[in-house]
């Protein structure tokens, strides 16, 4: 899922989300809370309207966001009292708030509050952590049960799997969501500092316990080799702002690995696209020469083609792979495709 923050994909209109394949995309509740607030935005219809988007979106509820305000924010049994990263203005995130907030914006798919635990952290800590945020999704499944969507649509709730890198929590936790009986799960606290192996570890573990006929989603993840893996152990939703933001700042993704497409060795290359497997506007009709003038030039034209393009890779990765597992040839192929990108990786060190 491309991440539209603020409810937009940073320099990415809706129709060129669609011509990358995108078929969802992520909006912030925390961001959209604070601007331009969620009863505008209920007013203009939902985010759906309010941003001309007719394709899928998810919501994450927030809980990511309060939580890394470390030194703005006070965590109760309540919920989340934080301030304003925009003007220090005091607020309170609720599991029923945030669900609130989330009926209001309308998206498809709403995401418990939890609470994100922080790595590395202690057993006691985790067991804590894990116990409030189990607190808050019963509390939040609670509301929703008693105020119905406000714009016609049913939207599906996903819990959120916590529990550190401890794995005795994180069954704990698996096997309290699945009591719940929810559209699907998350892996949430993951990617929040610890080694690729300590995460693959402990999504493995995991997607071994939820059940493979609801979706499973890791949130905040990643590069493409972590995808590629994650999809190998089980994993079918992500999202991440890595695609667009390193294309604002210089570098994109190919088949043949990172382009930094900034650096002067491509201002020659008037005849090569960043990549010539790819069939994306950007790759049909700009070179790498023209793409690193525009930058070099502060033209923010580079910014919206180098994202088009690294929507469109990630897009056309993950059909891949869905082909991939249809024909069972992914296993072979995944091992090819990271064993070859680790070379390449390595070359460049």
């Amino acid at each position: 899922m491309p991440v539209g923050t603020a409810g937009a994909v940073k320099a990415v209109s809706p129709r060129g989300l669609k011509e990358a394949g995108a078929r969802i995309i992520l909006g912030n509740t925390y961001h959209l809370y604070l601007r331009p607030g969620c009863g505008l935005i209920e007013k203009a219809g939902g985010l759906h309207r309010f941003a001309a988007w007719d394709g899928a979106l998810l919501t994450d509820s927030g809980g990511f966001q309060v939580w890394s305000l470390e030194t703005l924010r006070k965590i109760t049994e309540k919920g989340v009292e934080f301030r304003s990263h925009i003007d220090g203005s005091k607020h309170l995130f609720t599991p029923e708030s945030v669900m609130e907030a989330q009926r209001k914006i309308g998206a498809d798919i709403i995401m418990a509050f939890d609470e994100c635990t922080p790595y590395p952290a202690a057993p006691a800590e985790v067991d804590k952590s894990l116990a409030l945020t189990q607190r808050w999704t019963e509390r939040a499944l609670a509301w929703l049960e008693s105020n119905p969507p406000v714009h016609g649509y049913a939207q599906n709730f996903f819990g959120i799997v916590q529990g550190g890198m401890h794995k005795e929590a994180r069954a704990r936790a698996i096997e309290h969501l699945l009591t719940l009986d929810l559209p699907g799960l998350a892996l949430g606290g993951l990617s929040v500092g610890e080694p690729a192996e300590i995460m693959y570890d402990i999504a493995g573990f995991c997607t071994a316990l939820m059940p493979a006929s609801k979706p499973r989603y890791v949130m905040g993840v990643g590069t493409p080799a972590n995808l590629v893996t994650l999809v190998g152990l089980g994993v079918d939703m992500f999202d991440c702002v890595l695609p667009t933001r390193n294309a604002r700042n210089g570098t994109v993704y190919t088949w043949d690995g990172p382009l930094h497409y900034k650096a002067a060795r491509h201002a020659e290359e008037t005849d090569e696209p960043f990549d010539r497997r790819c069939g994306c506007y950007t790759c049909r009709n700009f070179s790498r020469a023209y793409l690193r003038h525009l930058f070099v030039a502060g033209e923010i034209l580079a910014l919206e083609l180098a994202s088009l393009h690294s929507l469109h890779f990630y897009q056309d990765l993950m059909a891949e792979c869905r082909r991939r597992i249809i024909e069972g040839t992914f296993d072979a192929w995944s091992r090819e495709l990271l064993s070859g990108w680790a070379a390449k990786a390595a070359e460049k060190a």
